[in-house]
């Protein structure tokens, strides 16, 4: 999921910030041994069997009938979603949260104009996000979502408060410590549950909840942050107000429905059976509990998971995929540029850093209502791939505007156009669709240990891009920095297009089954 996320100087915070089953294709054998021909048989293997059980939807007429009876077919599942979305709106508010009030809180507290106390007032977040992540798949095994979420909240709350009511150093990094514990939990834990309730024609679109959740999250916070600049203690109403929703999630939980994955591999078929009936209808039931329990059989009745199974085909193949995406989205620039971005907006005249991080907000908030709209239409692997080229293109506009000698004014205006433009098409694809395609290629044996492992590697990189972009823009300059950028966007797109699988309209049992290796007969 992940997220753009508004920055304030001179440490960067966080950002996020998801059928034809063609697996790995092009070499045979890649550079890390995974045997792709053998998973692109199997998966032609099973979309035939999958036609055999569904209607001709190249049919107009059926195409037709379909469409008019799934009209509404998100509603059910809606209310489930838009509760576990609130995780992600806490995410939003506690990124902007430290934007303005980080220098009122430090010279309250007493270590104003200190960079390394501030740092790591902002960097403790990100530890207590990377140890949140590593947990949260072995909580979601034992627990299940539902109880997973409300466990979650305590550090929330409790963070949220301490860090209100702080009074030294040491309070406010175990505030901001317990709030980072939280989100990284939360991080792993909304994807998964958006994958595993919505039904599968709008498990896009829906998931695309939590990245508008950040977003709004985000707005919230630096709206609410505008009277920190005249107001010296209005930071401490700011993190009680972050208590609130952590206990509407809580409530919220109480009225949402278990996944039917968690709750078939638990043996709790009868109450599965509802879940699918109320949330998917009754045509879905014998199909999905038939499929669920196909593949329980496949993998075993163990709930628990282990660490090493990793290590096996095919999970092996999509950590790897998990962990690379990851990787790819944090060095393709986007916490350098909405860094650089407040500085790009002082030079037009926007001298507020909440304004400027209230344009930069807005602009991540257009970006996934589109990503909404284009999820289940056009596919993740597409999407994903035109995020990067429009992320590429408009970093090389900003390099061009930074080392043209061209009018002052002009390249100012283009510097503003190109970062815009970098947060709108991020927003659209590689945001959203790289927290959700995970989960979906994920097995349901392993699904919250590749989460876990991926949302960790996307911690590690996003505290070192934070640590390093400095330093490199001061040694190679801007334009350099955001020339590498701009050329891990355009390699990006290449290893979405060779190396991801179409998920769109699939069910996960189904692209499960496709992933399998075949086996020798």
């Amino acid at each position: 999921m992940w997220l753009a996320t508004a920055l304030h100087p001179p440490v960067p915070l966080f950002l996020t910030s998801h059928p034809c089953a063609k697996v790995f294709h092009k070499p045979q054998t890649s550079r890390f041994g995974f045997p792709l021909p053998s998973l692109k048989l199997r998966a032609s293997a099973t979309k035939k069997q999958l036609q055999t059980r569904r209607p001709d939807k190249e049919d107009p007429l059926n195409q037709e009938n379909d469409d008019q009876s799934s009209d509404m077919g998100w509603l059910p599942s809606f209310p489930h979603v838009l509760v576990a979305s609130m995780s992600n709106f806490l995410f939003g508010y506690h990124i902007g949260v430290m934007n303005g009030p980080i220098v009122s809180i430090a010279r309250e507290l007493g270590f104003e104009g200190d960079p390394i106390l501030e740092g790591l007032v902002v960097s403790i977040f990100i530890a207590g996000a990377f140890i949140g992540s590593m947990s949260c798949g072995p909580l979601v095994d034992k627990l299940g979502c539902r109880r997973t979420f409300q466990v979650d909240t305590i550090p929330l709350i409790l963070g949220a408060i301490v860090s209100g009511q702080a009074n030294s150093l040491n309070e406010i990094l175990l505030g901001r410590f317990l709030v980072g514990l939280g989100i990284g939990v939360n991080t792993v834990l909304v994807p998964i549950y958006i994958s595993e309730v919505a039904p599968t024609n709008y498990r896009g679109s829906l998931g695309t909840l939590s990245q508008i959740g950040t977003c709004l999250g985000i707005i919230l916070s630096l709206c609410l942050g505008i009277p920190a600049e005249h107001d010296p203690h209005w930071w401490r109403t700011m993190f009680y107000i972050a208590s609130v929703p952590g206990f509407i999630l809580t409530l919220g939980m109480q009225f949402t429905v278990e996944s039917p994955r968690w709750l078939c591999r638990v043996g709790n078929i009868k109450d599965a059976e509802t879940v699918i009936r109320n949330l998917w209808g009754d045509s879905e039931v014998d199909k999905a509990i038939e499929e669920i329990q196909s593949i329980i059989k496949n993998d075993g009745t163990d709930v628990n998971s282990g660490w090493l199974e990793l290590l096996e085909e095919p999970h092996s193949r999509v950590a790897f995929i998990g962990g690379a995406l990851f990787v790819l989205q944090q060095f393709a620039g986007i916490n350098g540029v909405l860094y650089f971005s407040s500085l790009t907006f002082q030079d037009v005249g926007i001298s507020s850093g909440a304004l400027a991080s209230l344009f930069v907000g807005l602009t991540n908030f257009a970006g996934a209502l589109c990503a909404y709209y284009f999820m289940d239409t056009q596919g993740r692997k597409r999407l994903l791939i035109g995020s990067y080229l429009g992320m590429a293109i408009s970093m090389f506009l900003i390099v061009f505007a930074i080392d043209s000698p061209i009018d002052e004014e002009f390249s100012h205006n283009l510097s503003i156009l190109g970062t815009l433009m970098y947060i709108f098409t991020f927003a659209i694809g590689a945001g959203p669709v790289t927290g959700l395609i995970i989960p979906e290629l994920s097995s349901s044996r392993t699904r919250g240990k590749i989460m876990s492992f991926s949302f960790s590697v996307h911690w590690v990189c996003n505290f070192m891009v934070g640590l390093l972009f400095l330093d490199l823009v001061e040694r190679f300059g801007v334009g350099a920095v955001y020339a590498g950028f701009g050329s891990v966007s355009v390699a990006s797109a290449f290893f979405a297009y060779y190396f991801l699988v179409e998920t769109k309209g699939r069910s996960l049992e189904e692209i499960e089954m496709s992933l399998k290796p075949k086996r020798e007969s």
